[in-house]
């Protein structure tokens, strides 16, 4: 292998997922420093990447499901950008998310060689270790560093100025899957104890629940919020403050990445959100269903995961996550 190898990272897959091999990048330039190395990745997840020194280039495609256009003018785009990925004469491509798909998008873009992780890999092994074994075969070494993202910082001056002082903590409801959501009256007990102690960043991602592309938690936001505003009235001496309750809709990953930016300390649920605090060096409580804590916990920062026996979050009561909670500070 020469000192200066143009190397390709594919990964279309999910926020997460791309968070956990920030960590891979990092090496590659370490051991490489020579080395062009650049990164195919999708729309949705692109701003994982952004402003990530240890890249030369990003190459951003559009999944036919995400399509914004029509379907001729949406092939012939991808159709252009992997000739012009080809003409680059790649040596490798680095394939951690190895189906088929990947695999054959990879083998199209005719490299010297295309490098995938092993569809096999121990119990117990993190995605971070299992992603960062792609590289051996390039020379990396040793053990994974830490996940690392980059905010915009025009999105967050932006967040700042409309937001006000902190400190905040975020508490992020939005999850992909059902065994990752945790009930809203929960949630809502949750910001109404810890706006007791200092502001509280209710994010989530807005839209309409009904939205068969992106389905949103603009009304779950909603119940939430009204809920905390009733206890409120309710019962006065345990009153939670409603004015240090600042919801933040996160249409995309920057306004996301630079919310969560600002947090001391982030709640969420097992998935990207969990993995974006992880990769801005925040302290974590992750609310766990059905995943494999072995495997996605949060990477390289203080953390504390809770999940109820049944692996369902709808049976995780309130006082386990208060106590992680506080047993984080």
């Amino acid at each position: 292998m020469s000192g200066s190898p143009r190397i390709l990272l594919l990964r279309r897959d999910n926020i997460g997922d791309l968070v956990c091999t920030t960590p891979l990048l990092d090496a590659l330039r370490t051991q490489l420093p020579h080395a062009w190395l650049g990164a195919l990745v999708t729309t949705y997840n692109a701003e994982v990447l952004a402003r990530n020194p240890a890249l030369d280039e990003i190459f951003v495609y559009e999944k036919l499901k995400h399509r914004s256009g029509g379907i001729f003018m949406h092939l012939k785009n991808r159709l252009g950008q992997l000739s012009g990925l080809r003409q680059r004469k790649l040596d490798y491509v680095l394939a951690p998310a190895p189906a088929p798909q990947s695999l054959r998008l990879a083998r199209s873009l005719k490299p010297g060689q295309v490098i995938a992780a092993p569809l096999n890999f121990p119990v117990g092994m993190h995605e971070v270790e299992r992603t960062f074994g792609v590289g051996r075969s390039l020379g990396v070494t040793g053990r994974p560093g830490a996940l690392r993202v980059f905010p915009d910082m025009e999105k967050v001056l932006e967040l700042k100025q409309a937001l006000g002082a902190g400190p905040f903590t975020a508490v992020h409801i939005s999850a992909r899957r059902p065994a990752q959501r945790w009930p809203l009256t929960r949630y809502a007990a949750l910001v109404a104890q810890l706006s007791q102690q200092g502001r509280v960043l209710l994010l989530w991602a807005p839209g309409s629940k009904d939205n068969p592309g992106h389905p949103g938690d603009d009304e779950a936001v909603q119940q939430v919020l009204g809920m905390i505003s009733k206890a409120s009235l309710v019962d006065a001496a345990n009153a939670p403050n409603m004015a240090a309750v600042v919801p933040v809709a996160t249409p995309d990953l920057k306004t996301l990445i630079a919310a969560l930016s600002l947090a001391d300390r982030v709640v969420c649920p097992d998935g990207g959100v969990m993995h974006l605090a992880a990769a801005l060096g925040k302290p974590v409580v992750a609310l766990f269903g059905d995943s494999p804590l072995e495997r996605w916990r949060p990477w390289g920062v203080a953390h504390r995961l809770v999940r109820p026996e049944s692996r369902d979050l709808a049976d995780l009561a309130l006082e386990p996550v208060l106590e992680a909670f506080q047993a984080l500070a």
